[in-house]
């Protein structure tokens, strides 16, 4: 059975003090909950204050982003063993944000992700289509091509070590919104094309969706076959909501 895993992705939000705030008031309002894993990822400064505060609970924390380089002359970059060293488990890469702002590639994304696992990281792998894209009826061939893409070179141990989110950017922050149906028929083009690699190892990959999920809209998500979790902007920055979004699992 595949794990639910409700990721808070804060991007570039918070000071230490707010992250201190934020994280207490998860802690307060949130107990265990034994359907779900769930995971915060501060901003990189924030993240040392955030492995004092969440050691020894239920809550596990990751980074953003991180370098395919493991060190070097690589100005503001953030490498895997940095992670390592403040207890993180997880990081996100090729979020679309980096792919449309920082013009990262299918490769790159790949190869942070095989840095990833090789460090003993759980890549959050992100793909996901523009709203010009979705118009043209090109869904299916922009994600399939990031899945293939970005998983280029796995074997099936990669693949049970990972993470896929799928984020529709047209439905982030635009005011469009795809419907749990929308969502579910991506989710399970994306498994199917990860079957490339392997059958198995696909079914148990864990697929969770980053299109503006929210409290009122988490638990129809959630109820999909294949959506096993959410990645979580804007909502993951109000404790009640985030909350709400892992009592819906």
């Amino acid at each position: 059975m595949r794990r639910v895993i409700i990721a808070g992705n804060w991007k570039m939000n918070g000071t230490i003090v707010e992250t201190e705030n934020l994280i207490g008031a998860l802690l307060a309002g949130e107990s265990e909950n034994d359907k779900a894993t769930v995971v915060v990822c501060p901003p990189f400064v924030s993240l040392s204050r955030a492995s004092e505060l969440l050691n020894g609970t239920h809550i596990a924390w990751g980074g953003q982003d991180m370098s395919e380089h493991v060190k070097g002359a690589y100005t503001g970059e953030i490498s895997a063993e940095m992670l390592l060293t403040v207890g993180a488990t997880y990081v996100i890469v090729g979020h679309s944000e980096r792919r449309q702002y920082h013009a990262e590639t299918d490769d790159l994304v790949n190869a942070k992700a095989k840095y990833a696992l090789a460090s003993g990281l759980i890549p959050i792998i992100c793909v996901g289509e523009m709203l010009e894209e979705r118009e043209a009826d090109r869904t299916e061939e922009v994600v399939g091509t990031q899945v293939m893409g970005t998983l280029s070179g796995f074997s099936a141990a990669d693949l049970s070590k990972i993470v896929i989110a799928y984020e529709p950017v047209w439905a982030i922050g635009t005011g469009k919104t795809a419907t749990p149906e929308m969502a579910e028929a991506v989710h399970s083009f994306i498994r199917k094309k990860a079957a490339a690699v392997d059958a198995a190892a696909a079914e148990e990959i864990p697929i969770l969706y980053g299109g503006s999920v929210k409290p009122d809209n988490a638990e129809r998500l959630l109820a999909q076959p294949n959506i096993d979790g959410a990645l979580i902007g804007g909502a993951s920055l109000k404790a009640d909501d985030f909350i709400a979004i892992i009592r819906a699992v």
